[in-house]
C-alpha cells in the first residue's frame, strides 16, 4: 500500500466531512430565515389583525387574518413547481437563492403596508399580495431544501444530517417568537399594536438578505448530466413515472402538516382564545416548548438511521391518533403555563418521528432528475389544503360553537398518515437516493467540494 495514499486518506474524509457541514449550515441558513419571515406573520396577527379587518369582534378578526395566512398557502403548490422545476434544471443553489430573494421582498412590503384606515379596503388587499409572494417562496424553499441537505448528507447518518432542515424550520419560529417576546417586553399593548407589529417584518427582510450571500457560496449537487435530460424538472414525468411516491408524499404530508401546525403556530391562538391564558404568557410558553421540540430533531433522525423511516413514520401516526382528542381537550383546560407546554411538548415529542425525517424520506423516494420536484409539489399541495387551513380550521370550528369537531378532524389525518406509512417501502437503504449517493457517500463529496 503507498504510505501517501494511506496517510492522506483520513485527511480526504476530515475535510470532506467539514464541506458537508458547511454545506448544510449554508443551506439551513435560508430555510431559517424562510421560515422565520412565514411564521411571524402569524404571530404578529395578534397585534395587527384589528388594523386590516376592523370589523367584528376579536374571534372574527383573527379569523380574517388566518384567512390570508392560508392565501399563502395555497400558492405553494406553485411555488413548489417553479422553484422545484429550476432546481432540477438550474441547480438546487439557484433555486434556493431565488426563493429566499422572494421572501426577502414579501417581508419587505408587509413592513411597510399603510393600514385599513389609511387606504381602506386596499390595505387588506395588499396584505394578501405580500402573503402570496411569500406562498411562493416557501413553497419552493421546503423541496428544494430538503432535496439538497439530503444529497449532501453522509450514507448512514442521512436521517441526522437531514432533521436539521426542521431544525432551522423550528428555528425560524422559534426565532419569530422570541422576537415578538422581546418586542412585548420592551413595548405597550398600545405600542405593538400601532406601529410594534412591524418590526419583525424588518428583521426578516434583513436576515434574508444575509442568506442570499451565504447561499452564494454553496456548491451544486445536482449533475449536469441529470440536469440536461429532458425528463428532468418535468411535471408529466413526474406524474407518468412516479405516481406512487407522490400519492405517498401526499398522504405523508397531509397528516404530518396539518398536526405541525395545529401543536404549534395554532397552539397560540388556542391557549388565548379557548384555554384562556394571558398572550404574554403563552408567547414565553411557546418559545421554550419550541426549543426543547428543535432540539429533539436530530435525536429523532439519529434513531431512523438506526431503525429505519418507515417505522417512525408508524409511530407518528399511530401515536398521534390515539393522543390528539384527549390533549387538546386537557390543554382547552390547561390552568397554567406550566401543564400547557409539558402537554404541548408531549404532543410534538410524537409529531418529531415525523418531522425529523420528514424532508428526506421523501427525496429517498425519487431519482435526481426529478427529486427537488417530486418532494416539493405534492408537499405543498399536501400543505396548502391541510396544514395551511388548520388554523382557520380550528377557528371556523370554534365560532361554530363545535370546538371539540376539530380535534376528531385531526385525528382522522394521523390515521391517514398510518395508513400512507404502511403502504410505502423502507427507503433507509435501496432507494434512489442511496444509489446515487452511496459509496460512504463520496458522491455527495464531490458535488459539495
Amino acid at each position: 500500500m503507498d504510505a501517501r495514499a494511506s496517510f492522506d486518506e483520513p485527511a480526504d474524509e476530515a475535510a470532506d466531512r467539514r464541506r458537508r457541514i458547511l454545506a448544510i449550515i449554508g443551506g439551513s441558513s435560508g430555510n431559517l430565515v424562510e421560515w422565520y419571515d412565514f411564521y411571524v406573520y402569524s404571530f404578529t396577527s395578534l397585534y395587527f389583525a384589528a388594523a386590516f379587518f376592523p370589523s367584528g369582534d376579536r374571534t372574527s378578526q383573527l379569523l380574517a387574518a388566518a384567512g390570508v395566512f392560508a392565501a399563502g398557502f395555497l400558492v405553494r403548490p406553485v411555488g413548489g413547481w417553479v422553484f422545484g422545476r429550476l432546481a432540477d434544471r438550474r441547480g438546487r443553489r439557484f433555486s434556493m437563492m431565488a426563493s429566499v430573494l422572494l421572501m426577502c421582498f414579501g417581508s419587505l412590503m408587509i413592513a411597510a403596508l399603510p393600514t385599513h384606515a389609511s387606504i381602506g379596503v386596499l390595505a387588506p388587499v395588499l396584505l394578501t399580495v405580500a402573503r402570496l409572494a411569500q406562498g411562493l417562496s416557501v413553497g419552493g424553499e421546503y423541496g428544494t431544501s430538503a432535496t439538497y441537505m439530503s444529497e449532501v448528507a453522509v450514507a448512514g447518518r442521512r436521517g441526522f444530517y437531514a432533521s436539521f432542515q426542521y431544525v432551522t424550520l423550528i428555528g425560524g419560529q422559534l426565532l419569530a417568537v422570541l422576537v415578538i417576546v422581546l418586542l412585548e417586553a420592551l413595548l405597550t399593548n398600545e405600542q405593538m399594536r400601532a406601529w410594534g407589529w412591524r418590526v419583525p417584518f424588518v428583521i426578516g427582510a434583513a436576515a434574508a438578505v444575509v442568506a442570499l450571500f451565504l447561499r452564494r457560496a454553496l456548491h451544486e449537487t445536482q449533475s449536469a448530466d441529470k440536469a440536461a435530460r429532458k425528463e428532468a424538472g418535468s411535471l408529466g414525468a413526474l406524474l407518468r413515472d412516479h405516481p406512487k411516491p407522490l400519492l405517498l408524499v401526499l398522504g405523508l404530508t397531509a397528516g404530518g402538516s396539518l398536526s405541525f401546525y395545529v401543536f404549534t403556530t395554532f397552539m397560540q391562538k388556542y391557549l388565548v382564545n379557548t384555554a384562556g391564558l394571558p398572550t404574554r404568557t403563552v408567547s414565553a410558553t411557546m418559545a421554550v416548548v419550541l426549543f426543547c421540540y428543535m432540539a429533539m430533531q436530530p435525536v429523532f433522525g439519529a434513531l431512523s438511521d438506526r431503525v429505519g423511516r418507515r417505522v417512525m413514520l408508524l409511530a407518528f401516526g399511530a401515536l398521534g391518533a390515539l393522543m390528539t382528542v384527549p390533549l387538546l381537550t386537557l390543554l382547552g383546560h390547561a390552568g397554567s403555563p406550566v401543564t400547557a407546554g409539558l402537554l404541548v411538548l408531549a404532543a410534538l415529542a410524537v409529531i418529531s418521528c415525523y418531522t425529523s425525517i420528514s424532508g428526506l424520506v421523501k427525496a429517498e423516494l425519487f431519482p435526481g432528475e426529478v427529486r427537488a420536484l417530486g418532494v416539493g409539489l405534492p408537499y405543498a399541495v399536501a400543505n396548502a389544503l391541510f396544514g395551511g387551513t388548520a388554523e382557520y380550521v380550528g377557528l371556523w370550528f370554534k365560532s361554530a360553537g363545535l370546538e371539540s369537531g376539530f380535534f376528531w378532524y385531526v385525528t382522522g389525518f394521523f390515521v391517514l398518515a398510518f395508513l400512507t406509512a404502511w403502504a410505502m417501502p423502507e427507503t433507509r437503504s435501496g432507494s434512489h437516493l442511496a444509489r446515487e449517493y452511496g459509496m460512504a457517500g463520496r458522491r455527495a463529496g464531490r458535488g459539495v467540494a
